[in-house]
């Protein structure tokens, strides 16, 4: 089974910024789609963003232009760059492999189950 560590969450001031670390433990993530998810309180988990095997990105509307998803398959991580936080985006990251359609990743599916996730919170 594929596993996964999120890191790099914290307090954060609204705009302000934060970089996410998703580590996979066991296997190597060349060939994966990686798509990070969040869930905030008394809210459905949603898709963020994710990025495909060949490095092509997708994003959810609400962090477009603020967030980038990178990897280095080298260390066999994924990371998100978070800018311009808002206190809307207070919630627990999540990681997970996401299935691929057409060479482009997909935010609304995921394969698996989900690791411990990692809090953030923007507020002032």
């Amino acid at each position: 089974q594929l596993r996964f560590v999120e890191s790099g969450g914290g307090l954060v001031q609204p705009g302000g910024s934060l970089r996410l670390s998703c580590a996979a433990s066991g296997f190597a993530l060349d060939y994966y789609a990686i798509g990070w998810f969040r869930q905030a309180p008394g809210k459905e988990r949603e898709g963020v963003s994710c990025i495909s095997s060949g490095g092509a990105t997708n994003y959810a509307d609400s962090v477009k232009g603020r967030f980038i998803i990178s990897r280095d398959n080298a260390d066999n991580t994924v990371y998100l760059q978070m800018n311009s936080l808002k206190p809307e985006d207070t919630a627990v990251y999540y990681c997970a492999r996401v299935p691929s359609v057409q060479a482009m990743c997909v935010i609304q599916a995921h394969f698996g189950s989900w690791g411990q996730g990692t809090q953030v919170t923007v507020s002032s």
